[in-house]
């Protein structure tokens, strides 16, 4: 008996002291793992301070850059309106020609490309026919007048569109509004080539040009006709986005319209427009929508017949529009981007503990698990 205890004790022992460098070996392997887990969140907490301050430094360049290039356009523009009025057009059709596509193509990545079927992008594109290739056509060039001073140019006091040199969209935004109407004021007043319409040689005067033969013919050419324009396009809108690809809208809720964005703000706010979209009920709120644009449209439409007999009214209404754009672009600057910074930062400070926490974690669980695996292999 004595001789089977004492192999029996001796393997006990061993066991004992298998246990005790097992365990003085796990709580080596943790005490190594919490120092490598303190120098990992460094090293993270490091790196995720440089990248946001590198991702900062270079949103504040682009911004800066964009800026300048703002200024100096804007600028250049004010020369060239003073010098070469007859060439304002085809600084507009530049414009157009390079800016659309390029925000039809960040518009698509970001899913807002339903915008460019917007009535301004429709009207611009009418401008840019007018301008090219008929440039001396009278009554389509009192259409455009109509789109320019009426519901484009009113788009911008309505929906609070920002003068921003720092932001390339709402200055394209703004632009898209507000170019087409200084257009057609210089066109109109300005150009050299209609002062020589409004008094040929060897003729009487005329008292202006376009021509105006009558009252008649005044609401015909600048309300009939666009308003019959503006129509074809609310239904053409209305079977490309609210038909043809309404199962596609339905899938992705990503995707963005003019309705969708304008409600989405609107409920949020519990506005005006809110309410009275619902007028009809929630299931009717697009037709009501498509409604109060129709009477926002008719009615600037109205509007443009005086600002087109008028130099002097139309002049005010040119300083109207540029100073309501400055005016929300500064209260864009001032009010909006501080708030911005701030739910910016109170972000970053809830989610940086947060990431750093998990991926510490992470990599004391695969250095537990490595350990574990390379201890079982020798075991």
């Amino acid at each position: 008996m004595s001789s089977s205890e004492e192999p029996a004790e001796d393997m006990n022992g061993k066991l004992n002291q298998r246990v005790k460098d097992r365990s003085k070996k796990v709580a080596q392997t943790k005490e190594m793992l919490s120092k490598q887990a303190v120098q990992t969140k460094e090293i993270l907490s490091k790196q995720a301070v440089k990248i946001a301050k590198q991702a900062e430094e270079h949103e504040r360049f682009i911004n800066k850059v964009t800026h300048l290039m703002g200024v100096l356009s804007f600028g250049g523009f004010c020369f060239l309106l003073g010098a070469r009025p007859q060439d304002i057009g085809y600084v507009y059709c530049l414009f157009y020609v390079i800016f659309v596509p390029l925000r039809w193509i960040y518009y698509r990545f970001k899913k807002w490309h339903y915008y460019l079927l917007d009535f301004c992008y429709y009207a611009n594109t009418i401008f840019l026919v007018d301008l090219l290739l008929y440039p001396r056509n009278e009554k389509l060039f009192m259409v455009c007048f109509s789109f320019a001073e009426g519901p484009l140019a009113w788009a911008l006091i309505v929906w609070r569109c920002s003068l921003v040199f720092s932001s390339l969209d709402k200055l394209v935004s703004v632009l898209i509004h507000l170019l087409p109407g200084i257009v057609f004021f210089t066109i109109r007043w300005w150009d050299p080539s209609t002062f020589a319409a409004m008094h040929p040689e060897g003729t009487s005067g005329r008292v202006s040009w376009p021509y105006v033969e009558d009252k008649s013919y005044l609401w015909t050419w600048l309300f009939v006709v666009p308003l019959i324009a503006y129509t074809l396009w609310q239904i053409l809108y209305f079977l490309i986005v609210d038909v043809l690809r309404r199962q596609r809208l339905l899938r992705d809720p990503e995707v963005m319209t003019s309705y969708r964005e304008l409600s989405k703000k609107a409920q949020k706010a519990n506005n005006l427009w809110w309410r009275l979209s619902g007028l009809l009920g929630d299931q009717n709120r697009l037709f009501m929508y498509i409604v109060l644009q129709a009477i926002f449209t008719v009615a600037t439409m109205a509007l443009a017949v005086p600002i087109f007999l008028s130099y002097r009214l139309h002049m005010i209404f040119q300083i109207l529009k540029v100073s309501a754009s400055v005016w929300y672009g500064g209260s864009f600057l001032l009010e909006v981007m501080p708030r911005q910074v701030i739910l910016k930062e109170q972000k970053k400070s809830e989610m940086h503990p947060t990431q750093q926490h998990d991926q510490s974690s992470n990599v004391m669980e695969n250095t537990i698990k490595t350990n574990n695996s390379t201890e079982t292999d020798q075991s």
